[in-house]
């Protein structure tokens, strides 16, 4: 799956781009999430679905997983969803030959959320601690 497929609308056209480095604002949405993303983690691993969830951070819309948290209702940045390591698998996100390298950087799911951060510019990896 490539990037146009995975993120198919651009930026709400009018709006004003942040000069400030989208970072910035996704780790405080990540702070007033995290309750809410745990919650959804641990249901993720207690109903079996998965022993890797992974959340989505985006601010367009992207298809894979679905919204937990819609950064339009919650007056936030980000919207992030929910989804799994074997739907990054199936769709191709994580090549075959790199899963095995990935479950084994996979941190502790009970102490970190797993987030594919999705930017214009591309998409990557971080692992954010849940707050004590």
């Amino acid at each position: 799956m490539d990037m146009e497929e995975l993120l198919p609308q651009q930026p709400e056209k009018g709006k004003v781009e942040q000069k400030k480095s989208p970072l910035v604002s996704l780790e405080k949405d990540l702070e007033l999430y995290s309750d809410s993303i745990k919650e959804v983690a641990v249901a993720i691993m207690m109903e079996g679905i998965s022993a890797n969830p992974i959340f989505i951070a985006h601010q367009h819309t992207v298809s894979i997983g679905e919204v937990i948290l819609d950064r339009k209702e919650l007056n936030t940045d980000w919207t992030i969803q929910a989804s799994t390591f074997e739907e990054f698998a199936e769709k191709g996100i994580i090549a075959a030959d790199k899963k095995e390298m990935f479950l084994k950087a996979y941190k502790k799911p009970e102490n970190f959320m797993c987030v594919f951060v999705v930017v214009p510019e591309g998409a990557n990896f971080i692992y954010y601690p849940y707050k004590k």
